[in-house]
């Protein structure tokens, strides 16, 4: 029963990475013909043959985030109450050394 077992999942790997290397040659073959069908109809109309390239700009989400964020107002007040509230008289706390 062990060796069954055994047998049926090499088999079932053996069969999924066929599925996974066939979508790979197909996805392959399709970029292939799209860009053999796109030089050719380049060079059938004369026209300059732009290269397809995607530009990456390390630091383009940063600035998009940076352009898109809210301008900066006035700072909020530094005291959690409001000035005059009567809890202006706190005052800190010492440390104590740990035992």
């Amino acid at each position: 029963m062990h060796q069954f077992l055994n047998l049926l999942l090499r088999a079932c790997l053996l069969a999924a990475g066929l599925v996974f290397g066939a979508a790979l040659a197909v996805a392959f073959a399709t970029l292939l013909t799209l860009s053999l069908l796109r030089a050719g109809w380049v060079r059938l109309t004369g026209r300059p043959a732009a290269p397809l390239v995607m530009r990456m700009r390390p630091g383009a989400p940063f600035a998009d985030m940076f352009r898109r964020a809210p301008q900066a107002g006035p700072a909020p007040h530094p005291h959690p109450f409001r000035p005059g509230s009567g809890r202006a008289d706190v005052t800190d706390v010492e440390a104590r050394e740990l035992r």
